[in-house]
């Protein structure tokens, strides 16, 4: 292996801080796969199935802002510092997410968590960005997959035997622990990367209207899932606010120094594809998250622990995925021809969720949700890895913000959609006389069925994905990479 750290770090260094940086992701990691679970007793505890996604949503949008926010912060203020300071809100507000008395609460306390959430799942990945060469970069980042394998796999156990026995306000308070061993663990393992002649300048009006646009479009999808009683003349005005408030922060990034979204990248096309590429695919995945752990429970009639039970394989095959992937481009220098078959494999999973009803075995949903896993976990290697050759060394950190940023945007503006088609489908169930499960089996294939259609783009996308061969050599400065990896695919 031809690596040597531009921060001089010595190789034995190297296993603690991929610990640290591990320990540190295991605390936002967990919420994923415990909520799933918890949330219909959480529904059952608070009332109001009509907000069901709200706490999934309200998470991403927080974080979703935090994630470009503190990526940019970071560059000016260190990575170690802002990684502790995310630890530390995610755990605090765990704690008040589990003291939460009606659903307001909860979902005001999960906006909160969302910011730390937000820190947590993207810095750890800029740092194996900077700290290794291009080819090396997809083994780390897969080897910090295995913490989403852990939390993935212990999770929905955690959260089906803590939810029936000690009640889901436990879920979260299990996060204490594991937050204060990751600032113990980072404090004492992990420098404080930070760019070398970054200006320390905020780009104000940039966060402002970047908070602002995507506030309003969050709110405009969520309310459009109930028109009974939002009217359709607020969700309008909300997007047409969103819509100026987006073209009010493109015109702030134009003119600002320090932009927290460079609009240049967009112009490098693998940027462009692997953005949009990311946003279908985070989609895809929560779409089973979110509504196999529902179809289990109150289709089949599982217990909160069953149902945990039955998401393990797709947890685990979705982060085994993840791993095996890295291991791929690592070896051959290439990920193109990974993100096709990533689609593929996606799609012939939402495909045979689609097809699930009252009568489907256990086994079968097992089986159908296991396949979306593995089409779901190759995305999380594959565009971090093809962003961060396409770019300089001083531009990992913004550009791997980036691909997270679009992967929560894609849940964001989804997951409401999600949850429209059911309160709709839900809705038209009741004109025409069926029963309260079949009602929900049809708005959940409703739901697989607008999968299937982004599984399918997201295939045709993917066949206009530049490939440039990753090179086993760190760059040792900060210039221009992009065209020469063009030129050598000539």
């Amino acid at each position: 292996m031809n690596y040597e750290s531009p921060y001089n770090i010595a190789k034995g260094k190297i296993n603690m801080i991929m610990v640290g940086l591990m320990v540190g992701l295991l605390v936002a990691a967990f919420d994923y796969s415990i909520m799933g679970t918890a949330m219909p007793k959480v529904i059952d505890s608070l009332q109001g199935m009509e907000y069901y996604v709200w706490p999934f949503t309200i998470y991403m949008l927080t974080s979703t802002i935090a994630i470009i926010l503190f990526g940019k912060l970071s560059d000016i203020y260190g990575r170690k510092h802002i990684l502790i300071a995310g630890i530390i809100t995610f755990v605090i507000t765990s704690v008040m997410c589990g003291f939460a008395t009606s659903m307001f609460e909860l979902i005001i306390f999960r906006g909160l968590q969302g910011i730390g959430g937000g820190i947590l799942l993207t810095l750890p990945f800029i740092v194996v960005g900077e700290i290794f060469s291009p080819r090396d970069r997809a083994k780390y980042m897969g080897i910090l997959a295995a913490v989403f394998g852990f939390a993935d796999v212990l999770g929905p156990i955690l959260g089906g035997v803590i939810t029936d026995t000690l009640g889901w306000r436990w879920v979260f308070f299990v996060n204490v622990p594991v937050g204060i061993a990751a600032v113990t663990i980072i404090l004492y393992s992990l420098p404080n990367f930070k760019l070398d002649g970054v200006k320390k300048i905020i780009d104000y009006a940039g966060i402002i209207t970047f908070t602002l646009a995507l506030s309003g479009l969050f709110l405009a999808l969520t309310l459009a899932g109930d028109l009974n009683t939002y009217p359709l003349a607020l969700i309008a005005g909300l997007l047409i606010f969103s819509g100026i408030m987006l073209i009010l922060f493109l015109l702030a990034e134009k003119k600002a120094l320090e932009p927290i979204l460079p609009l240049r990248l967009f112009k490098n096309p693998i940027f462009s594809v692997s953005a949009i590429e990311s946003f279908l695919a985070s989609a895809l995945m929560f779409c089973g998250i979110i509504y196999v752990p529902l179809f289990a429970q109150d289709v089949l009639g599982m217990s909160a622990t069953n149902s945990g039970l039955l998401m393990i394989p797709m947890l685990f095959s979705l982060t085994m995925a993840s791993i095996i992937t890295g291991q791929i481009i690592s070896k051959t220098g290439k990920y193109k021809k990974l993100v096709i078959i990533e689609f593929i494999i996606t799609g012939i999973g939402v495909i045979l969720l689609a097809t699930m009803n009252a009568n489907t075995p256990y086994y079968l949903l097992v089986a159908y949700s296991t396949i979306l896993g593995i089409g779901s976990g190759m995305a999380y290697t594959i565009f971090n890895v093809a962003v961060q050759n396409a770019f300089t060394l001083r531009e990992i950190g913004i550009v791997t913000a980036s691909m997270r940023f679009f992967r929560n945007v894609g849940t964001i503006v989804f997951v409401p959609i999600f949850g429209y088609i059911m309160n709709f489908t839900l809705g038209s169930s009741v004109a025409v006389n069926l029963d309260k499960t079949q009602a929900l089996v049809l708005s959940i294939q409703n739901i697989f069925l607008a999968a299937i259609i982004l599984a399918f783009v997201g295939l045709i996308i993917a066949f206009f994905l530049k490939e440039i061969p990753l090179s086993e050599d760190m760059p040792r400065t900060h210039e221009e990479v992009y065209e020469e990896g063009i030129e050598k695919t000539k």
